[in-house]
């Protein structure tokens, strides 16, 4: 399963897709290795759990086949944790292959090999469906939480969305998660300076679909030189002479929000509060 989001966030709070879109046949190989050379080393007879991180290569990998997955250049893997257990993603992955893992774990711990269950090692084969898992959340219900996804688990539960593309597996999973995102409805995005490159394909979507675009300033002066249109609003809660985000929020001119941050962010996390307080379709991105 590859993470959508990057490393950082629990794994709990990533949404993910089976099986991985946007990884070189070197790096899958990569892991296989990795993985049987731990589980060797470990002695671990069962299931067990292994995180990694791929760092380096393309500093963009698209999940909807815009971007070859050889074009990526050199990168590394890492291991990020081993977990000698199962986890909340067998369920998902036992029902994308249809290999009931848990009875299959349980026979080898009662000394039948994989083998003589009917099955080979390596790698699943893979199935013509794409799969992903989306988390749930409930802000809503806890009012000061801090909504913005981060290394501790916040959602209460998960979707999947299966399908023979990406784009429907992953239509399917938001809408099966509760979110119900508009179509031609006015967006708010507020961006990070890291993420800026990486939001251009967003804005030309939104652009394309018909949605009027909003933006704190330093997001407008980009989309601006898109040549793309937008509509300013002022971040600053107090003292501006412009409309702010909390005003196009509070009097529903904008029915989502789009939002990367990086570094401190206190002071716009009680403005998307409020967001999720208006029932506003609320996407986080945490920072890199």
């Amino acid at each position: 399963m590859q993470h959508i989001e990057r490393a950082g966030v629990h794994s709990g709070d990533s949404m993910a897709v089976y099986p991985a879109q946007s990884l070189t046949d070197a790096e899958v190989e990569k892991i296989i290795d990795y993985t049987r050379r731990v589980g060797l080393a470990l002695g671990i007879v069962g299931l067990m759990n292994i995180q990694f991180i791929v760092a380096g290569g393309g500093t963009y990998r698209g999940f909807n086949g815009d971007h070859h997955r050889d074009d990526f250049g050199d990168a590394e893997v890492y291991i990020i944790e081993v977990n000698p257990r199962s986890s909340r993603t067998i369920p998902f992955i036992s029902k994308v292959t249809r290999i009931p893992m848990v009875r299959i774990a349980t026979e080898v711990m009662q000394g039948r090999t994989i083998k003589e269950q009917g099955y080979t090692p390596g790698l699943a084969k893979e199935q013509n469906l794409i799969a992903v898992k989306a988390p749930v959340f409930s802000m809503s219900k806890l009012a000061g939480v801090d909504t913005f996804p981060g290394p501790e688990m916040k959602s209460t539960g998960e979707v999947m969305g299966i399908d023979q593309t990406f784009d429907g597996a992953i239509t399917k999973a938001l809408l099966g998660s509760g979110l119900n995102v508009p179509e031609g409805g006015p967006v708010l995005l507020s961006i990070a300076d890291p993420d800026k490159s990486d939001s251009t394909g967003l804005i030309r979507l939104l652009d394309e679909g018909g949605h009027k675009i909003y933006a704190t300033s330093g997001t407008a002066k980009m989309i601006r030189l898109m040549g793309v249109d937008v509509v300013e609003v002022e971040k600053r809660l107090q003292g501006g002479k412009g409309r702010t985000v909390v005003d196009i929020i509070e009097d529903g001119t904008v029915r989502a929000v789009v939002n990367t941050v990086t570094g401190d962010r206190s002071t716009f996390r009680m403005v998307f509060i409020f967001a999720e307080q208006r029932s506003c379709n609320v996407f986080h991105v945490s920072p890199r």
